[in-house]
């Protein structure tokens, strides 16, 4: 057994234990990271994010040429198996892991391969599958184990037509029906792409609505999007037992309902890596489904023991997992982290067309009792959406009506987690930079989409009269 002591130990390199290594390690820290898979970059990388989202870009390049009618009327026609479509990410993927490699080797950072497991709160051993092991000590560590797809006893996950989000991407054919059971940010994504590849939807939600922490303007929108493209949204439905057969799988629903498609995607929730760690030892419980419970400076029972990014759960996403990560590492460094910078992070969510949100809903306003209007730019109205053909979906901002303060960003359509950030870079800052005005008094290149802040903005403003 090989011992090594170190300043900081991180576990997982996915997009939270890299923010955490990279800031440590750039303020003269002695860093480690312990990986248990032979790749470095997380579910992130290989399952999630980034496989799945080069596989929605290939499916939109090929429905966009499908549907041109330029394309159409010179008998241009595409149409590519499942399998050929996610070629794409392959490549994508050896980049990522190769570019996240050289920080680490750029910046002296071991990788040291095996199961990470608590010894004592201030050791850890890594073992690797083939017994060695790495013993190393730290005065403070770095959980961001990730999670894995929730997964229920009593389906059949070997089953070769029931699925979930990591063993989609290994679907061998185009199916022509699928049923998703669970409609969070992966379901809802996963129901945008197969609808595009021409797939029949059946989109099963045990919620009252999709997607609930947002602004129910925007979940309205999607919800009326996704039907008009021919998706069957199923609200408030739990299964009662699925059944794979050889030519299907039939979901059985509590209601009574039934429903059999070619394969079922798995989507409802996800559990958090914390087995056989170590933890309870510690006195560091983890809660349902394997999520920890941190305080505001992400740390968990043990002070010195930090966990961030899908492991703590909401809001499960690659960019907030990175800032966590920063952030942990900043506390360990200095004692204290800015709490803005951790909190107003965009969300993300790579339906057709994308959405992205920042900052609090209506819902929320309304509740809290705070004088707001509303602004909105409807991208059909916009010169750019007109050229591009790209004219579902909108602008939305929400503003305090005596401040003029942005309070809410809220986009729906294409390139919406682009758009977003114009509108963050304003509202990070104090008021009264952070102002309605900002966008009305700036000069935006025309046409653009961007221009939607300057029409949002004066919609909004000319309610206040």
């Amino acid at each position: 057994m090989t011992e090594q002591d170190f300043d900081l130990v991180v576990i997982g390199t996915g997009p939270g234990g890299e923010g955490a290594a990279m800031q440590a390690v750039k303020h003269g820290k002695r860093v480690a990271v312990v990986e248990r898979y032979l790749q470095i970059g997380g579910s992130c990388t290989h399952l999630g994010t980034i496989p799945s989202k080069a596989l929605r870009y290939s499916i939109f390049k090929m429905t966009e040429v499908n549907n041109n009618r330029m394309f159409r009327e010179a008998g241009v026609s595409v149409q590519l198996t499942f399998p050929e479509l996610r070629k794409s990410a392959r490549a994508v993927i050896e980049q990522q892991v190769e570019m996240r490699r050289t920080f680490y080797d750029r910046n002296r950072v071991p990788i040291i391969p095996g199961q990470a497991r608590f010894v004592d709160a201030h050791t850890i051993v890594a073992q690797e599958e083939d017994g060695a092991c790495h013993r190393l000590g730290a005065p403070a560590f770095v959980i961001a184990s990730g999670s894995r797809p929730h997964r229920p006893d009593d389906v059949d996950f070997g089953h070769a037509r029931i699925f979930d989000s990591d063993t989609i991407l290994n679907l061998g054919f185009t199916p022509q029906s699928i049923t998703i059971y669970g409609a969070g940010v992966v379901g809802c994504e996963y129901a945008s792409m197969f609808r595009n590849l021409g797939a029949k939807v059946n989109l099963v939600n045990t919620r009252e609505k999709l997607l609930e922490f947002l602004d129910d303007e925007i979940i309205d929108a999607l919800s009326y999007h996704l039907r008009e493209r021919g998706v069957l949204i199923r609200h408030r439905e739990v299964y009662d037992k699925v059944e794979g057969r050889e030519d299907g799988v039939v979901l059985s629903l509590k209601s009574g309902k039934q429903l059999k498609t070619d394969i079922l995607l798995w989507a409802n929730g996800r559990t958090g890596n914390t087995d056989d760690m170590g933890l309870e030892a510690l006195g560091i419980a983890a809660g349902p489904r394997g999520i920890l419970k941190v305080n505001e400076n992400f740390q968990t029972a043990e002070p010195h023991i930090y966990a961030v990014g899908d492991v703590i759960g909401f809001p499960s996403l690659s960019s907030a997992a990175y800032m966590q990560g920063r952030s942990a590492a900043t506390h360990f460094l200095a004692g204290k982290i800015d709490q803005i910078m951790v909190h107003d992070i965009p969300s993300g969510i790579y339906t057709s067309p994308e959405i992205s949100s920042l900052g609090r809903t209506e819902r929320q306003l309304t509740e809290a009792s705070v004088p707001y209007e509303v602004g909105h730019a409807m991208f059909k109205s916009l010169a750019r959406g007109q050229i591009t053909g790209q004219t579902v979906g909108m602008l939305k901002l929400l503003f305090h009506r005596e401040t003029l303060e942005i309070l809410g960003i809220h986009c729906f359509g294409a390139n919406a987690s682009e758009i977003i950030h114009i509108g963050q870079a304003i509202m990070s800052q104090p008021v009264p930079a952070n102002s309605l005005l900002y966008f009305i008094n700036t000069t935006f290149n025309y046409p653009t989409m961007a221009e939607a802040y300057r029409v949002a903005a004066l919609n909004g403003y000319n309610r206040l009269f």
